[in-house]
């Protein structure tokens, strides 16, 4: 890699705010704020509004479409297609 031209590359803690669940990686990202790790440590912190503690795919929240209920009530509304 040539030198001078990445960003820095170092440990942050990302936290989400609205499930209270903070963890600790390594990103390019930076904050002025600054949060005590559990290990002593002083990271920058970086709040985002989503993680996988609180978005609804991982958490098993998520609404599926019934595709297959919507095409039932189709056909039971305006009738199946005749065939040629």
């Amino acid at each position: 890699m040539r030198e001078g031209i990445h960003p820095a590359y170092g440990p942050v803690v990302f936290r989400d705010r609205a499930a209270h669940h903070a963890f600790l990686t390594r990103s390019t990202m930076t904050s002025e704020k600054l949060i005590e790790w559990e290990d002593g440590r002083t990271y920058p912190v970086v709040d985002v509004e989503i993680s996988n503690v609180s978005h609804p795919f991982y958490t098993g929240t998520a609404r599926v479409m019934d595709t297959a209920g919507r095409v039932e009530r189709f056909e039971r509304r305006y009738g199946k297609r005749g065939g040629a």
